[in-house]
């Protein structure tokens, strides 16, 4: 069994984010869910993995890790990972196109904002997520035009910030959020569904989380 836990929930972006990456650098792990609707995640044990009550958590190497972010670095820096270029202006530029994405749209399209924010009634949810996803990845899409066209976003190999945006085009598409005008990120999405690391991290690919680590596209 593989030494490598990720405490996970499917739909949540931040554990999506790790499970492509897991799988792009072949890593061998568990996954061990974290029910956010049970509110598993406000438990005592998990309180004690992560005081902040949130998922990600990633066991690996001796070690626990939060925040998603700073896990991909650690996963790129010591899998030689590949996820940002070795150039220093190049990397701070693929850093701040993920990060408009899992910096300035995830935190405030969280379910526990969007509820607070909302008090999680309908029309007010779904007007919430459009007000912030559309601008988001339109301004993603923008930026994407600073870089060589590719296969992926930055590169012809997945990197950072396509390990953002699928996760985030998860959700516009959960939330009926069109995204027509962004040829771009359409491309890119299409090549990351072609890609079995990408496809076997889907949250309605549960079975499959820590089954396949292969990398290569089907």
């Amino acid at each position: 069994m593989p030494d490598t836990v990720l405490w996970d929930y499917p739909k949540s972006s931040a554990s999506y984010r790790l499970r492509i990456a897991l799988n792009l650098v072949k890593e061998p792990y568990r996954v061990e869910t974290v029910d956010l609707l049970a509110g598993a995640h406000r438990s005592v044990p998990h309180i004690a993995r992560n005081p902040q009550g949130l998922v990600p958590v990633l066991d690996i190497d001796g070690q626990s890790f939060t925040q998603s972010l700073a896990i991909l670095e650690y996963l790129n820096d010591t899998r030689e990972a590949g996820f940002l270029p070795a150039d220093a202006a190049a990397r701070a530029k693929v850093r701040a196109l993920a990060m408009t994405l899992a910096v300035d749209v995830h935190p405030v399209c969280n379910l526990s904002v969007m509820k607070v924010a909302t008090g999680g009634e309908e029309p007010a949810r779904t007007d919430w997520m459009h007000r912030f996803i559309a601008p988001g990845l339109r301004a993603f899409e923008a930026l994407l035009a600073g870089f060589p066209r590719s296969t992926f976003a930055t590169s012809d190999r997945p990197g950072l910030a396509d390990i953002c945006l699928i996760p985030q085009l998860y959700n516009a598409n959960r939330w009926g959020v069109r995204y027509d005008d962004c040829p771009r990120i359409q491309a890119i999405e299409a090549a990351c569904a072609d890609h079995r690391a990408f496809a076997n991290a889907h949250p309605s690919r549960a079975s499959d989380y820590g089954q396949d680590h292969t990398g290569q596209a089907q």
